[in-house]
């Protein structure tokens, strides 16, 4: 499904508002953090791209076509793939760290993205996360549910109302507290697969 989320121009205007407003800084930390192989799961237009330190190994990832080449203009030097985030065309345990930012409310199956996820994270990898995530407040959560249509029609697959920590527990990882940050509904943490 297209939407605003997959018209780079449309996109990028807004992200770079709300940037200005302070996301800017949770990019930094998403991307500062990563070590090792770095693969970033739905890029997007690219905005993480050239914040990632010289040096780092990264491969991207996105779905949509037309935003990609907006992430190519943006980082020519990044290897970019087209695919999904359910269906990794990546080795098992090919990645030290997996990077998602603004992600997991818009992938199809996320709780399928989760398990390609943790398949393609070496043993001791980190996933990096940044997303809006459902509202703790019962009240507000409501308004996430009645709005969740028609902003995932507008938004282009979008959806704010996702309970995204318990879907990454679910998929066996274990959420860093000493990493999470809340604010409002927006969260950031670090995960890490669970022994088996």
């Amino acid at each position: 499904m297209r939407g605003v989320e997959q018209i780079a121009w449309i996109y990028d205007s807004f992200m770079a508002v709300v940037e200005w407003t302070g996301l800017d800084r949770w990019r930094r930390w998403l991307v500062d953090g990563a070590t090792g192989a770095t693969l970033e799961v739905g890029c997007g237009t690219g905005r993480n791209l050239p914040l990632y330190p010289d040096g780092r190994r990264v491969v991207a990832l996105e779905l949509d076509r037309h935003v990609l080449r907006a992430a190519r203009r943006r980082a020519s030097h990044v290897p970019l793939v087209l695919g999904s985030a359910e269906d990794l065309p990546f080795r098992n345990g090919q990645f030290d760290t997996v990077v998602s930012g603004l992600v997991f409310c818009t992938v199809r199956d996320p709780h399928r993205g989760l398990a390609e996820v943790r398949r393609v994270l070496a043993d001791g990898g980190q996933l990096r996360m940044m997303e809006h995530v459902r509202a703790t407040s019962p009240f507000a959560a409501r308004l996430q549910d009645l709005g969740q249509p028609a902003w995932t029609w507008i938004a282009g697959g979008c959806h704010p109302n996702r309970d995204t920590e318990a879907n990454v527990e679910a998929a066996g990882f274990r959420i860093d507290p000493a990493t999470r940050t809340a604010r409002k509904s927006m969260r950031r943490f670090v995960a890490r697969p669970v022994s088996s």
